[in-house]
């Protein structure tokens, strides 16, 4: 994983809305990105609810969080939809995101790790999180942050 205090490197994916998205575009805020191995899955389902349900505390501390997996567009708008997510799933289909964050090995991989970066304001890596509990990720991170 990369380290505390690295660079975090850019990126420019579509989100389950269709929408551009880009790290350089959250200066000013910290950015949470979680990867997930596959959208509509239940482990994945309880870390995407665990942030949704904090969604309002992290907006409240300025930050943006992205859920980020290797499914398409329409998966994870339905996966959105389905559990009413109010933060964007990037939608790494290219494996842009999973490459630069260690999140794959190589592009062949079918899934992303369960991991979480937590990015400063300033566009440094504050927290690289290889374990994952995705009943209490959420709450733990939001406590902290």
């Amino acid at each position: 994983m990369l380290q505390a205090g690295t660079n975090a490197p850019d990126f420019s994916v579509k989100d389950h809305n269709g929408n551009t998205v880009s790290l350089k575009d959250c200066k000013g805020k910290k950015v949470i990105l979680w990867f997930y191995p596959k959208a509509d899955t239940p482990g994945c389902t309880m870390e995407g609810q665990g942030f949704r349900d904090d969604f309002k505390s992290f907006e409240g501390k300025n930050v943006q969080i992205f859920g980020v997996s290797l499914d398409n567009e329409a998966d994870n708008k339905a996966f959105a939809e389905k559990f009413s997510f109010p933060y964007p799933l990037l939608c790494d289909v290219n494996r842009e995101i999973a490459l630069g964050y260690q999140a794959v090995k190589s592009a062949d991989e079918q899934y992303a790790a369960r991991i979480t970066y937590v990015i400063g304001e300033d566009g440094k890596i504050l927290e690289s999180i290889e374990n994952v509990d995705t009943m209490t990720h959420s709450k733990d991170l939001c406590s902290r942050l």
